[in-house]
């Protein structure tokens, strides 16, 4: 009996709640829309990758002779010059042979003497014929071959000259000794002689200027290019940023946990010695930057596909939304061969070509069948920024004046890197916003530039007077208007086992 009590609350309960869902659950479940108005911000967009400080250029020091260090000055860590002294190796058995050819250079000058006084002689006997033809060759040949050994005696005292030096190893660089492989008393061999390519002694690099070698993912990696500024930090200096630049873009990738990324070299100036050879560091490469541009948040874009569901969360007609669209963008279409942006004329040939969503004026002097081909190349894109790199100078200067004249490029944005202007323009596109205009919600083609994932750069369709609505995810009203059907048909069948007297 207790039993059956219980459950006879809970089915009270549960009808109750049913109910009150029934009663209210189009206004729980109404999405709604937040306000936000049209203002003047900075958009910086980066890409950020981990990476390790390098030397750019290591030298590994070897000896040119064989024998044990009596002498080595430096350690790790020691600056050190072109020349100065790194090691010395036992020079004894260097000396004792460059003694020896010393000896043998004076032995072999004192024959030549002999045998040049022989020949004077033999001269002036063969003149009387007191010696025959024979023995005055015989005088010639002994001149030549004293001057030959001579030669010999001369060349051997170089060698041995050059295996005395080489006992002293010195730096070939300027630069900084990072590794130390032996030390005195070590016996080495040479890397001359020596099959195994002789021993090292020890390592050294350049640190005045250093590479960070960064592992950028694949997604990003269409967003750098030789010569972006990139900011490095390093743990050790946290308050301190490095300024670097993108050197270059290796073409093998290489894969990391099934995750595809490309190594990238960044330079990076180095005069106060902070950075160390494999230092983790990350980098922030600058991809785009604007500064005081209209912008709005993301979430008030919508693309065309996106234009019915809002228009059903606002309780708007969406034909005659589509065709309020269809106007506004006709209507620019229409104003773009006439006047710029800023109000000034544009000048241009009278033709216009469709340019990634947008009908720009084509300047005078361009080729019209080459803007067209120029168009036809970014038509369809996914990555443009790619294919804008792989244009010749040539056709991205076209791109420049084409983008340059075309709606709402000017209100002087400043970009940091020469083309940067241009590759943030093709980041954009052409989205609907909602704006409030006279308390009721309009839609509003508007073209976007560059966007930091946040905020997107506003080019043409907005004032700074402007208000946009910021509207649910297309997947939220969705899932939303699903949950107000299941309620529809709930209120109309009635609760399951309840009967509806």
């Amino acid at each position: 009996m207790k039993r059956f009590g219980i459950i006879l609350i809970l089915m009270v309960a549960v009808v109750a709640t049913a109910f009150a869902v029934l009663r209210n659950g189009h206004e729980a479940l109404a999405p709604m829309y937040q306000l936000a108005s049209v203002t003047r911000r900075d958009i910086v967009v980066s890409a950020s990758a981990a990476g390790t400080v390098e030397p750019i250029r290591t030298v590994e020091v070897k000896s040119k002779a064989s024998g044990e260090i009596f002498e080595m000055p430096v350690e790790t860590g020691d600056a050190v010059t072109t020349g100065q002294l790194l090691a010395r190796v036992d020079p004894r058995v260097p000396q004792a042979t460059l003694r020896q050819a010393e000896a043998d250079l004076t032995l072999a000058q004192a024959q030549l003497e002999n045998a040049e006084a022989q020949l004077r002689r033999a001269e002036g006997l063969f003149e009387t014929e007191s010696i025959t033809e024979q023995e005055y060759d015989t005088a010639k040949l002994s001149v030549a071959s004293a001057r030959a050994q001579l030669v010999r005696a001369e060349r051997s005292l170089e060698d041995a000259r050059i295996a005395a030096e080489d006992t002293e190893v010195r730096a070939p660089i300027n630069g900084v000794i990072i590794q130390k492989f032996v030390e005195e008393g070590t016996v080495i061999t040479s890397a001359t002689m020596g099959v195994s390519g002789g021993t090292i002694l020890l390592q050294m690099a350049n640190l005045d200027t250093v590479q960070v070698r960064a592992l950028v993912d694949e997604t990003d990696i269409g967003k750098i290019r030789p010569g972006l500024d990139v900011t490095i930090t390093v743990d050790a200096f946290k308050n301190r940023p490095f300024d670097g630049k993108v050197l270059k873009i290796e073409p093998q990738s290489t894969v990391a946990q099934n995750v595809t990324m490309f190594p990238v070299l960044v330079r990076i100036p180095n005069s106060d010695a902070l950075l160390k050879p494999g230092m983790n560091v990350e980098a922030e490469f600058h991809v785009g930057f604007r500064e005081g541009v209209l912008a709005i948040p993301n979430a008030a874009l919508r693309t065309d596909a996106d234009v019915l569901s809002a228009t059903q969360v606002l309780g708007l007609d969406i034909e005659v939304v589509q065709q309020q669209i269809a106007e506004a963008r006709q209507a620019e279409t229409d104003g773009a061969s006439g006047v710029a942006s800023d109000g000034a004329e544009a000048t241009s040939s009278g033709e216009t070509i469709e340019l990634r969503g947008r009908r720009v004026p084509i300047p005078e002097g361009v080729d019209a069948e080459q803007a067209r081909a120029l168009a036809a190349k970014l038509e369809g894109a996914s990555d443009p920024r790619s294919v804008f790199q792989s244009l010749s100078a040539e056709e991205r200067q076209l791109m420049q004046r084409l983008m340059g004249g075309g709606p709402g490029m000017g209100g002087g944005a400043q970009s940091r890197e020469e083309v940067s202007s241009t590759d943030a323009a093709l980041m954009g596109g052409r989205y609907v916003v909602f704006a409030l205009q006279g308390g009721i919600p309009q839609p509003v083609p508007v073209t976007t530039g560059i966007t930091d994932l946040d905020y997107s750069e506003i080019v043409s369709g907005l004032t700074q007077s402007d208000t946009v609505l910021i509207l649910p995810s297309t997947s939220l009203i969705e899932s939303q208007q699903e949950m107000q059907e299941r309620m529809s048909r709930f209120r109309g069948g009635g609760i399951p086992g309840i009967s509806r007297n």
